[in-house]
């Protein structure tokens, strides 16, 4: 039987750290830690999640844990299964834990090489869509129209101009044994995805939705709605790419207005009606793509 929300077990491998309140991120590293279990070893570069929980003497991983350089997550992870497979070691899972930033942009290049030689390892992106850690900088995961530190909001720019990297879809372009997307607002659909990837040898990734309430605009306790929000509005979707094949994890029957998921967030307040439309025009083609495309699980 999959792992659900009330059969997780109660320990806990990721506790006491400095994470805002609120933090989506934090949400992520610690349901699927608890899937993996102790035997985990973790692998985190330089962001908001090595920033709160490597604070001496109140190191906050209950399992094996190291900071990697900011470009280097899929590369240590790397040489963790080489080298404790190399002893005779067989009964662990090296996990890397990156953000955005650390994924799609700085990271991308290792992430890219692991998968190329598919080794035996599991990499999770929590997704805040910024550089949160440094200062709510635009990443290549920053949505069109979001305001941040690089992308303000005046007279001449209205934020990100640029759309959102398909992460999910370029790692699927590599062939990879595994990849799926989540949210922290669907939890049971992620743990579900973190237990059967660790089920897969070879590379496997997970691209979650993580919410950040500083780098967001949003309230503390917004966090997990939001974070569904944007699944049940068409901004965001649930999938699995394995053996070659899209997979559709949840449909909605119908779409939730954009816009009311938008005007939540402090970073698209200044979202006039012909930006909202451009960004639901957007929506709507990427479904039609993915009707056309994906399987309807």
């Amino acid at each position: 039987m999959s792992v659900t929300a009330k059969t997780l077990c109660e320990d806990e491998f990721f506790y006491g750290h400095k994470a805002c309140a609120g933090c989506g991120g934090s949400l992520a590293v610690r349901v699927a830690l608890k899937v993996l279990g102790e035997r985990a070893v973790a692998v985190l570069p330089a962001g908001c999640m090595s920033a709160v929980g490597f604070n001496f003497p109140q190191l906050c991983f209950g399992n094996n844990a190291i900071i990697s350089t900011f470009a280097g997550t899929a590369s240590m992870l790397t040489g963790i299964e080489a080298g404790l497979r190399a002893q005779g070691i067989t009964d662990f899972q090296a996990v890397g834990f990156a953000g955005d930033g650390g994924t799609a942009d700085i990271g991308l290049q290792a992430l890219s090489g692991a998968i190329d030689r598919n080794d035996d390892i599991l990499y999770i992106c929590y997704d805040n869509e910024a550089y949160m850690n440094t200062g709510i900088q635009k990443s290549s995961l920053t949505p069109f129209g979001a305001k941040t530190t690089t992308t303000p909001v005046g007279k001449n720019i209205r934020g990100n101009l640029r759309p959102k990297k398909n992460m999910f879809e370029i790692v699927a372009a590599h062939g990879i044994p595994y990849a799926a997307t989540a949210s922290i607002g669907y939890l049971n659909d992620f743990l579900r995805k973190v237990e059967k990837a660790s089920k897969i040898k070879g590379t496997k990734y997970i691209h979650i939705i993580a919410p950040c309430p500083t780098g967001w605009g949003t309230a503390t306790d917004m966090t997990v709605e939001i974070a569904k929000e944007v699944v049940d509005c068409g901004l965001w979707y649930l999938a699995e790419y394995e053996n070659g094949v899209y997979t559709l994890n949840y449909e909605p029957k119908q779409f939730t207005d954009p816009a009311e998921y938008l005007k939540k967030q402090g970073r698209f307040k200044h979202l006039t009606e012909e930006d909202i439309q451009t960004i639901t025009a957007s929506r709507d083609a990427k479904w039609e793509q993915i009707y056309k495309t994906f399987q309807i699980n």
